[in-house]
């Protein structure tokens, strides 16, 4: 099957009409708040991320629902409140930083993140996404985010330790380099498990002088990702 085209992006419609108005938008919000999204700053970045431009023109009008949809090469658009619930999670002890992202994707995830963290490094294994996002990352004037062609296995060492690691595509069991690439105190927010049986988790890494390292880990309910793959494409 052919993958759906690229979304055409220009300054004319970010704004969106009919149902990618800022009317549809408002409404998502509100739902978002209803399934317990508390953040302002996340909130805001929901409403004000044009999340139809990151999609197939011919899905346009369902951007705003609250729901994942294809965006080609067998990988999805996360759900919004999932999108949200994820950034909640990752800045809620504090400003990270360095945040690292395994599987850019489309690049929604990482827009509505960039302006509550300083950097971001996101590596996507499928390079036709990865050019397609940084497209739409640039025409939005998103300045903050470091994108790599890469296998998200062997995380990003470059710019290692991060302050937190957000993943968007779901290991069996999180490798174990990325817990050495996260800082002390850092956090790491991931689905984890097989399909159709996959926990979100944030696992917290604590350094006590005695004991050496600590990941304390918290469940955050049930989600449904791609899986994690190895090796580019």
């Amino acid at each position: 099957m052919k993958p759906p085209a690229p979304p055409r992006n220009n300054s004319g419609n970010r704004a969106g009409i009919g149902m990618t108005s800022a009317r549809t938008r408002e409404r998502l919000v509100q739902r978002l708040r209803d399934q317990g999204i508390v953040n302002p700053a996340v909130l805001d970045q929901i409403r004000n991320v044009p999340r139809h431009l990151f999609v197939d023109e011919a899905l346009a009008t369902r951007a705003y629902e609250d729901t994942a949809l294809p965006i080609g090469h067998g990988q999805t658009i996360s759900q919004p409140f999932v999108v949200a619930r994820m950034t909640e999670a990752l800045i809620e002890a504090g400003t990270p930083g360095k945040v690292l992202e395994i599987g850019t994707g489309c690049g929604y995830q990482t827009a509505v993140m960039s302006p509550l963290v300083r950097f971001i490094y996101s590596i996507e294994r499928i390079g036709a996404l990865q050019e397609r996002a940084r497209q739409r990352l640039r025409e939005l004037n998103i300045s903050n985010v470091h994108l790599r062609h890469g296998d998200g296995f062997q995380g990003w060492s470059g710019h290692a330790p991060y302050d937190a690691i957000l993943m968007a595509a779901a290991p069996l069991a999180i490798p174990d380099v990325l817990f050495q690439q996260l800082a002390p105190g850092g956090r790491l927010i991931a689905p984890v498990g097989p399909e159709g049986r996959q926990q979100l988790v944030r696992i917290t890494r604590r350094v006590d002088e005695r004991r050496g390292d600590e990941f304390h880990k918290e469940t955050l309910g049930l989600v449904s990702f791609v899986p994690l793959l190895k090796g580019l494409n």
